[in-house]
């Protein structure tokens, strides 16, 4: 079950103040907002998928040898986006991401759709980092879980 929430507040404020700067974050807001509300949810997932696939051209991963050394590339990254950290655990049946700290809105009322908005570029992010690094079109890369609206578990594997 997805939380709205951190379990921890006083976390969730230190990093709401640290990623959502007023004004940058607040036009971004406003701007997922609106594209949401005038073609729908659904429609507006394969455009953010672009912008984070866009985004990963723009800061390409150094090549890994290793799931650690991509971790660690990933992670570099994402903290000079600070946008959290990521986790990946690798099994015979493909890889799943735990990030963590995501930026969460400041609008209550708006968290859990910035965070689908969100997830959905990271989903784009991550499939374009993963097919420099050598992975292949046909494997999916997906939201699997939500624990909160800033721990949210991304699976790499071959669509069911």
């Amino acid at each position: 079950m997805m939380t709205s929430n951190t379990a921890n507040p006083l976390l969730l404020s230190w990093f709401q103040r640290q990623q959502t700067p007023p004004g940058w974050f607040d036009l971004l807001s406003v701007m997922i907002d609106g594209m949401v509300r005038n073609v729908g949810e659904a429609e507006s997932l394969p455009f953010l998928r672009q912008m984070g696939e866009s985004l990963a051209e723009r800061f390409p991963l150094p090549g890994s040898e290793t799931i650690g050394e991509l971790e660690a590339h990933i992670n570099a990254k994402l903290a000079e986006f600070n946008w959290g950290f990521i986790d990946i655990d690798a099994s015979d049946e493909g890889m799943t991401f735990r990030h963590q700290a995501l930026p969460v809105s400041r609008d209550e009322y708006s968290q859990t759709r910035w965070c689908y908005a969100f997830c959905a570029i990271l989903e784009g992010l991550y499939s374009r980092w993963l097919l420099g690094q050598g992975g292949k079109s046909h494997i999916a890369f997906s939201r699997e879980r939500l624990y909160s609206v800033s721990d949210v578990v991304f699976r790499y594997a071959n669509p069911k």
